[in-house]
């Protein structure tokens, strides 16, 4: 599956790990084309980017042309204001984009999950995340790669006042946290993804927080 000169699609690139992901898929030898697709373009210019304008709900299938996609939606119940919008959000958006980009020839599906992801939790966001992860699985997508970060660490462009708060305990109390549930950086998350992308394998494979630490 190894290749060069690939076309590298990435959803929610404006948020923590999608933003990492832009800028090192932009820096990445393997891709000469790198596409966001979004509700609004982002204030980047490089030659390797093309940004489209991106309504998940009326979707231009004809846009999901690549050769690997990059997600990285995810919203917060308090942005959504319901669970069905936030259920909406991460998790239908996901996978309708999976379905595009399948029929339109996409070989790869590498996701930002979260650590727990269950389809049979009572959590609801854990369920949320194993209910996608059910649902890309079941495109059958030569290779698809689920990240399970435990809390992302990095600066976001918005204030989340009780992530914060966890962050900082995670921070300070890592020494004494489990290595799988330690923060760790969205850098990491996206260097991980990219490598997934890039390792010539195939099949489902579901990257654990304590393995995405050593990227």
């Amino acid at each position: 599956m190894k290749q060069q000169s690939k076309t590298a699609l990435v959803l929610g690139a404006s948020g923590l790990v999608g933003s990492h992901l832009l800028s090192q898929l932009l820096e990445h030898p393997a891709y000469t084309r790198v596409v966001s697709l979004g509700r609004r373009n982002l204030d980047i210019q490089h030659p390797k980017l093309t940004q489209h304008i991106f309504d998940f709900d009326e979707p231009e299938p004809a846009l999901m042309q690549g050769d690997d996609l990059f997600c990285a939606l995810g919203t917060t119940l308090r942005k959504a204001g319901t669970k069905e919008v936030q259920y909406r959000i991460d998790c239908q958006y996901p996978t309708e984009a999976g379905r595009m980009a399948l029929q339109n020839g996409v070989q790869q599906y590498l996701l930002v999950s979260s650590l727990g992801a269950d389809a049979s939790s009572k959590n609801f966001y854990l369920k949320t995340k194993g209910d996608l992860e059910e649902n890309i699985g079941n495109l059958q997508f030569t290779h698809f790669v689920s990240a399970r970060p435990s809390i992302l660490l990095g600066d976001r462009s918005e204030f989340r006042l009780g992530e914060k708060i966890g962050i900082w305990l995670a921070t300070a109390l890592s020494p004494l946290i489990p290595k799988r549930y330690r923060g760790i950086h969205a850098g990491k998350v996206a260097r991980a993804l990219i490598h997934y992308a890039n390792n010539g394998t195939e099949g489902v494979e579901f990257v654990e927080s304590e393995t995405l630490q050593s990227f």
